[in-house]
């Protein structure tokens, strides 16, 4: 097990806000996504369960424009929740979002278990 490697401050992300980045597990380049709500972050892999594209609206932007509640696909309009992932609206309704660990450690938002690229 790697010690988990850390993506940004907490602080340098909105609250409600989003970012991205990329990230290796397994020798795997993956995109992903963090959220953050209060002082919780949930992370995503940045792959609409619909085309299996990213869900960024400009690069980082994840969440609805109007109330920053839901995580918007840009490119099908899909609406997922942050919690959950579950997609609540569009052409993949009922399907999730694939999680990615992450986590806030001494204000630092962190990916468990992979380096960051």
């Amino acid at each position: 097990m790697t010690a988990p490697a850390p993506l940004c401050r907490l602080a340098d992300l909105s609250d409600p806000g989003s970012t991205a980045f990329t990230v290796e597990r397994d020798g795997e380049r993956i995109a992903i996504m963090v959220i953050r709500r209060g002082n919780r972050v949930f992370g995503w892999v940045n792959s609409c369960p619909h085309a299996w594209v990213p869900l960024d609206i400009e690069p980082g932007q994840f969440l609805d424009l109007v109330t920053g509640s839901e995580i918007l696909c840009a490119n099908h309009g899909a609406r997922f929740e942050v919690e959950t992932g579950f997609c609540v609206l569009g052409p993949c309704k009922g399907k999730r979002l694939a999680p990615y660990p992450v986590a806030v450690r001494e204000g630092m938002v962190v990916a468990v278990d992979s380096p960051v690229l």
